[in-house]
């Protein structure tokens, strides 16, 4: 009879009994043809249940250790008599390596938990849960919710002076999302230029996305038309430019879209980036508001606007555009939860967005103004020139010094500054931006602004 010891196993009755008795029949001791107890049998002889018994057979028989026979029991098939290799053990866990402290990290903008709308979203969350209960676990139309692109287009139409049908609109999480969604609708096989200097995120999607991609340098009034030859698709951002602040004026958002229309498959991408944030004088408008060609794409996003943790963007596609999208992707379900989707059109609709803009431009623009007046009011003011002060969320700060820019972003470090220069965000045209500072304010404690001043101070000294 089988006997074994199944109460010092880590592991249920029936899976303990199970591996004894396959253990013996890899290793020989149970034979090929050996009849096994009867169930009743072995159960009594272990004192344990059948069922335990019965489990533990079952799952023999499933994978072949075993062979049933009606009325008759259970006879041991032939085996390798090799054990199977025991399960890997996962490798000790190592430390996490400590997280780089900073007194100040102006390389990035960071959302204070205080000024996001906690209460009122967490109400219009509540109230979109009652009103529509059931519907929001039905699947998302591939736009997506209907009521988001009306609400959406009434945005841009108020805020943007852009006419656009939520037919139009094209609900994305994020703009990498969107950026990758996009190259699948024009093609892999079009040449894609950027702006250089330009974000360098960009870039970085179309490399990963094996498309052609090269920079196209820029000048006072934005990227220069006379050196898009041999681009099929221009990615751009004409009203808020990352990290230069400039406004492209009309005439050359005249010759970009002249360019686009002079090749049946030519498009602008106009990148909205960042354009609430505009602190003086009215939002410029769009490129998309003076095309009348379908040959602007333009794209936003929520998550400057409103927090990084909503991943909310959106594309406004030309008419035929978006024709070709549904046959060539409409296979693509909706990447945004309905619950997401429904509070935010009542964020917008309702009026809470805007006041919320309102409210954070205020903010930001009292936290810039302190920065600077600090700036200019320090012993090495004279030294310093603080330039696109009206680019929303971030300045360019230029340093008279011989100083390369990788000299100085490692004496920042030193004295626990992380900053990124102009030059960093350019990719052929890395030498005609030095000693330009890129400040992002928007996390900036200003009551510690006095000590990072103090380093800065010490830095200064020594340039």
């Amino acid at each position: 009879m089988l006997t074994y010891n199944l109460s010092s196993l880590p592991c249920p009755l029936y899976e303990g009994l199970y591996r004894c008795i396959r253990e013996d029949i890899l290793t020989g001791r149970l034979r090929p043809g050996e009849k096994l107890p009867s169930k009743r049998a072995l159960a009594d002889h272990l004192k344990i249940s059948k069922v335990t018994v019965e489990n533990a057979y079952a799952q023999l028989s499933a994978e072949g250790y075993v062979r049933p026979m009606e009325k008759v029991g259970y006879f041991v098939e032939a085996s390798t008599g090799t054990l199977p290799p025991p399960l890997p053990q996962p490798p000790p866990a190592c430390a996490p390596e400590p997280a780089q402290t900073w007194a100040a990290d102006l390389t990035s903008n960071q959302l204070r938990g205080d000024t996001f709308p906690f209460s009122i979203w967490a109400r219009l969350l509540r109230e979109v849960m009652l009103d529509y209960g059931p519907e929001l676990l039905k699947p998302m139309p591939i736009g997506g919710a209907l009521v988001l692109r009306e609400a959406i287009s009434q945005f841009l139409y108020g805020f943007r002076s852009m006419s656009v049908s939520p037919d139009q609109i094209l609900v994305g999480a994020g703009t990498d999302f969107l950026y990758n969604l996009l190259i699948q609708l024009l093609g892999q096989d079009k040449r894609y230029a950027i702006e250089d200097p330009g974000y360098d995120k960009i870039r970085k999607v179309y490399k990963a996305a094996g498309v052609t991609c090269r920079p196209v340098p820029m000048d006072k009034d934005g990227v220069r038309v006379d050196a898009l030859d041999g681009a099929d698709v221009l990615h751009l951002s004409p009203s808020h430019h990352f990290p230069t602040g400039i406004v492209t004026p009309i005439v050359r958002r005249q010759a970009l879209l002249e360019w686009a229309e002079n090749a049946p498959n030519r498009y602008l991408i106009e990148d909205d980036y960042d354009s609430e944030f505009r602190l003086s004088g009215r939002p410029i408008p769009t490129l998309q508001s003076i095309d009348h060609c379908g040959k602007v794409i333009y794209m936003s996003s929520f998550t400057k606007s409103i927090a990084p943790s909503i991943r909310i963007s959106f594309l406004v596609l030309p008419p035929a555009l978006m024709e070709t999208f549904r046959e060539k992707l409409g296979f693509y379900a909706c990447t945004v939860p309905s619950f997401e989707q429904y509070t935010l059109a009542r964020f917008l609709s309702e009026g809470y967005f805007e006041k919320h803009i309102n409210r954070m431009k205020k903010y930001y623009r009292e936290q810039r103004n302190q920065i600077i007046k600090l700036i200019q009011g320090a012993s090495f003011a004279s030294r310093v020139e603080v330039l696109a002060q009206d680019a929303g969320l971030h300045f360019l700060l230029r340093i008279n010094t011989s100083r390369t820019d990788q000299e100085l972003k490692a004496l920042c470090a030193g004295a626990g500054i992380r900053v990124r220069c102009l030059s960093d965000y350019a990719i052929e045209e890395r030498n005609a931006f030095p000693h330009y500072l890129v400040i992002n304010y928007t996390g900036f404690d200003s009551a510690t602004a006095p000590d990072v001043l103090a380093r800065l101070e010490e830095i200064l000294k020594t340039v």
